[in-house]
This record gives C-alpha cells, structure tokens and sequence, in this order.
C-alpha cells in the first residue's frame, strides 16, 4: 500500500483570521482553531487534549498556548506539552494559498505508536486518566489486550524494586476476570489493572536484576541452591540462582518446583501472599508467553525471603502446635503419588471435618484422601471450598478488618488449588495443609454462623446488573446482595451474568487489593466447580464480601467515565 493521500482543505481567508487572532472553524470531524501569530498561522485540533476544554478560549503568548481549565501549557508550532498528564496537541500543516488559509488533515504519523507511548508515560508518571484514555484509544485502533497487559507487565517487573507486588497481582487477576465481564466492562478492568500497576511503582526505585551464571550449573544444585539461600534470606543468592535456571532452559514445571517448594518450606509465608503471588506470575507467563520469564519470576525472590514465617507467629504454636503437627504430617507426603482419579468418598466428607475444630482430624482426614489416591486438585480446590464457606458464614458481629483474614485464607487456598491444578507436586501438598490449618483458625469467625441467605426470585439476567448496583449503593447490603445471587443461581441458574454483574460492581468502586482478590479467586473457582451443588457458594462469598466493602468513594471511577466520555467526543465543560 502507497502513502496516505493528503487531504488539504481550504478553511478560512487570511484577512478575517488576523483581524480576529483567533479563529475557530469546522473541517471534516475536526473543529479547528487558527491562531495568528506575527506572520504565521498555525492550525490546531481545538479540544484540549486533556479534557476536551476549547482551546480558543486560552491565552496564547510568545508560541506558548495556556487552556484555562487546568492550566496545560502546548507549543504551538509542535503540539508538544510542558505538562505530561495533558498529551500533545494536533498540529495541522498550514499553506497560505494567495489570502486564503489551508489545512491538511491527513492522519500523521503511527497512531498505535503514539497511544503505546502515552501507556508508557502514564505508568511511569502514574497518570490514571491517561491511562484510561489510552487503553480505550489503543483497543480503538485494534491493539490486544493481551499486548497491553504485556507492557503493564513488562514496567511492573522492571521499575519496582520490591519484585512482584500487588499492582502485577491485580493486573494478572484483571486479565483473568476479562472474559466473565460485560464487554464494555473489559476496558474497564484493564485501566484499574494498569492503574494499580502504576501505583506500586510510584516512588520506587528501579529493580536491576541480577544476571544468570557465567556458565551451565547443574540443575539439581541450582534447586538445592536456591532453597538454601532462601531459607537464609539471602536474596541475591536465591536470584542468581533462579535467573541461571531459567537461562539454562529448564522446563517450567522444573522452575515452578523450585519456585513453590521455597514458598512452601515454611509456614504460610508472608500470609499466603507469598504463594499467591508465585501463583499469578505463572499466570501472567501464561497470558504474555515465556520471553520475560527471567523478570517476571525473579521479581518473586524478595518476598520469597523476607516474607513472615508462620513457625515465628504464635497463633501457629499456640495453645496448638499446629507447625509441629504438619511437619509429622510431612514426613508421610514423600511417598504419595498423584493420581487423576481416585478411590475417596470427595468433598461431601472432607468438608465437615475441615470446618470442625479439631486440627489433628483435619491434618488425618487430609492424609487419608491422599491415600485413598484422592486427585491432588481436588483435594486442594476442596480446601479452597472450605476457605470460601468461611467467608459464606462470616459472621457481622465480627470486626471489619476480620473480612481480610478470611479472604487472605481462601485467596491461599485458591492459589494452592490453582498451582496444584498446573504444576502437582509433594511441596504443595504442603500448601494445602497450610491453607486447610488456616481455615481452622479462623473457624472463631463463624460464631455465630451467619445464615445461608435465604433466595430472593430470580432477577432477569438483563436487569441483574441494575440490581445489584443498587444493592451496593448503601452500605451494609451483605445479606440482601447474596440473596439476590443465591436467587438467580438456585434450581441450576446460568452463573455468567451473575459475574458479569459482580464483576460490573467490582469496577465501579475504588481498587482495593483484597476485594479484587476476592472477586477474582471466587470467579475462577465457581467455574471449576460449575455444575456442582457448590459452584454457587464461592459467588455468595463474592457477594458478601463485595457489599461489605461498597460503596466506596468511587473516584477511579469518575477517572474512567471521565475518560470514556471524552474518548466518544461528548463536551465536559458544557454538562
């Protein structure tokens, strides 16, 4: 294909645009200012390109265009601006023609290329509502959002020296959620992503990492190493180590067994995050491909050593020695052999058990599906039911911040389950252990149990979305949103607008990092377990914990809606 063909459109006389300084005309899609300054014209696009605001009605001196809504400051002649969050303007090429004024209003320039800058300029700056603009201008132009979550990706890894915090982990879990959303949700959901993305970075240093061996090292040092080094905290060790191994080619399964069996050598590290974490990078690999798996999984290394340890928390030690109880446990795992279908009685009798109040039954019960050859999945996505039967039955009389002790066991739990379901390994074993001892501990928050919530007649699918926003517009709405869910999933209902409508909820309210772990982890696991009496418990769960966490001040929001309405044109400063 040849070069565009300029397009050059005759738009005012000389006489009348000097005599008015300023002067504001309609060519094709675009209103235009001209500006005449000594003896030149310039042509620009007459929307701020911040937030639409009309340029004509700025101040123009010495080339330097000042809009008055916030004070962006442009150079005429280029477009460029002195102010980041504002975008350049559109400069349109000028010809005097005779006394006649002419514009060109061929598109210039990569188009797609300049939106991935403006990407990169919001996360380096942490500009939100360039963020959203762009990633709805970039979807606009054909961009993947799979490329976009690559860059986020990408500058997450690289510019924040902590390694894998939660702004990745939301990015990941945004990408995740994309499918279950209402499509004019799914830019939604990639704006909050980049957004905490850009949030974590703030203020940060950048991360350098550490480069591979010089040479080949033997794969099984290089997984001893690593553990080692870990287990005395030393981060540069452990990174080198874990950069060489990926270097040298070694399958992901051999790099994720590395990876959990460090995450799992101790106790519920760093209150689980530690695994989930090591968790969403796997996924996040799965979604952008293996190229940056250097960086992405290496990011992992300093929360892998300075997470807190379990064995150091009283509450794993006492009255209850629950750490010495799974070490006995332990010992038996060696010997286990994963199988895809096994002999146990499935999760009907595990669950009981796992919520009673009794941790040496539950460690049993555990070892004894395992040897019925119980599917490791299963046992762990069982675990992870349980985690989220907590939250089903959390009781109001409890303190708020008690919502996050249960959700950080199930976002456990599920991160155990997932992992399980991807790299089956004795050293998550443990991790279900773990998660199923931390589902016992926080069995004090179900007392009283509240109840299951009693069904509400099933919203139509189209009116769900209406309804529960409504719900989520007071606070305290816990019980009346689960009933609504309970209502559209009882006798077998269809869950996908269920989680189109939690989802939609979900974007409307500020981020928070447990929410949206909440939201995602049950999305994934009712889809596991779609078809099943359980599949609508782990939506329930969403439900409750959502309402008691809305609303919220909502201001990212006014951010993307912001965004939204100037992407389709529509004048802010007239509404």
């Amino acid at each position: 294909m040849g070069a565009p063909r300029e397009v050059w459109v005759q738009v005012a006389r000389v006489p009348e645009v000097r005599a008015a300084g300023v002067y504001v005309v309609q060519a094709g899609r675009y209103t235009i200012a001209l500006f005449a300054e000594g003896d030149r014209i310039y042509a620009v696009d007459n929307r701020c390109p911040h937030m639409g605001f009309p340029l004509h009605r700025g101040t123009l001196r010495d080339s330097l265009l000042t809009c008055h809504w916030h004070h962006a400051r442009f150079d005429l002649r280029t477009g460029g601006t002195f102010d980041l969050w504002a975008d350049d303007l559109t400069v349109f090429p000028v010809e005097i023609r005779g006394d006649e004024v002419w514009v060109n209003l061929s598109p210039s320039g990569d188009a797609r290329g300049r939106a991935r800058v403006r990407l990169e300029d919001g996360l380096k700056h942490g500009l939100p509502l360039v963020l959203a603009k762009t990633v709805l201008r970039l979807l606009e132009l054909g961009e993947d959002s799979v490329e976009i979550f690559r860059i986020g990706l990408s500058f997450g890894v690289r510019h924040r020296r902590d390694g894998w915090g939660p702004g990745l982990t939301i990015l990941t879990a945004m990408m995740n959620l994309l499918s279950d959303l209402d499509p004019s949700d799914r830019p939604r959901a990639l704006y909050h992503g980049l957004a905490a993305v850009a949030t974590d970075v703030e203020d940060s240093p950048p991360r350098f990492p550490v480069r591979p061996l010089p040479g080949a090292a033997d794969p099984d040092r290089l997984q001893r190493w690593f553990r080692e080094f870990v287990e005395v905290r030393d981060a540069e060790g452990a990174e080198r180590c874990l950069a060489s191994a990926i270097a040298a080619g070694l399958p992901p399964a051999i790099i994720a067994e590395m990876i959990f069996a460090a995450a799992t050598d101790h106790r519920y590290l760093a209150v689980g995050h530690a695994l989930d974490f090591a968790n969403k990078a796997f996924e996040a690999l799965e979604i952008a491909g293996w190229a940056d798996a250097g960086l992405v999984l290496t990011s992992l290394v300093p929360i892998l050593v300075r997470g807190e340890r379990m064995e150091e928390n009283v509450t794993w030690r006492h009255p209850v020695d629950l750490v010495g109880l799974l070490e006995r446990a332990f010992e038996a795992l060696p010997v286990l052999r994963p199988s895809p279908e096994g002999r146990w009685a499935g999760p009907e009798a595990l669950i009981p058990v796992l919520l009673g109040e009794d941790p040496e039954a539950i460690v049993d019960a555990l070892l004894g599906a395992l040897r019925e050859e119980a599917p490791w999945a299963e046992v762990a996505g069982t675990v992870a039911l349980a985690a989220a039967l907590r939250i089903v039955h959390f009781s109001l009389h409890n303190e708020h911040g008690d919502w996050d002790t249960a959700l950080h066991t199930f976002s456990f739990a599920h991160a155990v389950h997932q992992a399980m379901r991807r790299f089956p390994s004795p050293a998550l074993l443990r991790g279900v252990f773990d998660a199923a001892m931390s589902v016992y501990l926080d069995r004090f928050l179900n007392v009283p149990p509240a109840p299951l919530p009693e069904p509400r007649a099933p919203t139509a699918p189209d009116r769900l979305m209406e309804t529960l926003a409504a719900l989520l517009d007071r606070q305290g709405a816990v019980q009346e949103a689960a009933s609504v869910v309970a209502g559209c999933l009882q006798a077998g209902g269809e869950a996908s607008p269920v989680r189109a409508a939690l989802g939609h909820a979900l974007l409307r309210e500020d981020r928070d990092f447990h929410t949206i772990q909440m939201m995602e982890a049950a999305f994934r696991e009712s889809a596991i377990w779609r078809g099943t009496r359980w599949e609508p418990f782990f939506l329930i769960a969403a439900a409750r914990y959502l309402a008691a966490h809305a609303p919220t001040r909502r201001a990212q929001e006014q951010i993307y809606r912001i965004a939204e309405r100037l992407h389709r044109g529509e004048r802010l400063y007239e509404v």
